[in-house]
């Protein structure tokens, strides 16, 4: 009988004693990052656009890099009829809810900066990270001129972006 109780207490000494290593302050793996490996990790855009890099884009230079950086590819030509996600809002008539347009970034966004971020970070795929700011500045205003929410020949730049009024905003 004291034989099987050492058999069950043992399975639960050795639990015990791993989950108090587990729970030791370091694991002796890695190294603190340098302050210029945290720099470069630390590219978050806040809606207010002050971690924004300086740099501008236009409509225009947007439209030429559209086709240029293979955006079309994926998008379709017109930014819909690609296998990627469509980028142009669906025509829901001129006093349409935001929501009605369909599951478009550049629309759904309640913050010019977001979309920025997200190009910036995430696109072209298979290449992210690879567009200068200035490029992302165009696309960006490009993408807003094809929804509607900034004029043809619009410049966005650090201080331009952030005061964009969104249209889900």
């Amino acid at each position: 009988m004291r034989a099987l109780r050492t058999l069950l207490l043992l399975p639960l000494l050795v639990i015990g004693l791993v989950s108090v290593q587990a729970q030791s302050p370091t694991y002796g793996v890695g190294r603190t990052p340098t302050e210029n490996e945290i720099r470069l990790w630390d590219i978050a855009i806040g809606p207010r656009g002050e971690e924004l890099p300086a740099g501008s884009g236009s409509v225009d230079m947007g439209s030429e890099l559209y086709l240029s950086k293979g955006c079309a590819g994926c998008h379709g030509t017109t930014g819909s009829g690609g296998m990627a996600p469509r980028l142009i809002k669906r025509d829901a008539g001129p006093n349409a809810d935001p929501w009605d347009y369909g599951r478009v970034l550049p629309i759904r966004s309640p913050y010019a900066t977001t979309v920025w971020d997200f190009i910036n970070r995430a696109m072209p795929l298979g290449a992210e990270g690879t567009l200068t700011a200035d490029e992302v500045y165009s696309l960006t205003a490009y993408l807003f001129f094809l929804n509607d929410v900034v004029e043809d020949g619009t410049e966005l730049n650090e201080k331009t972006l952030p005061q964009i009024q969104m249209p889900n905003r």
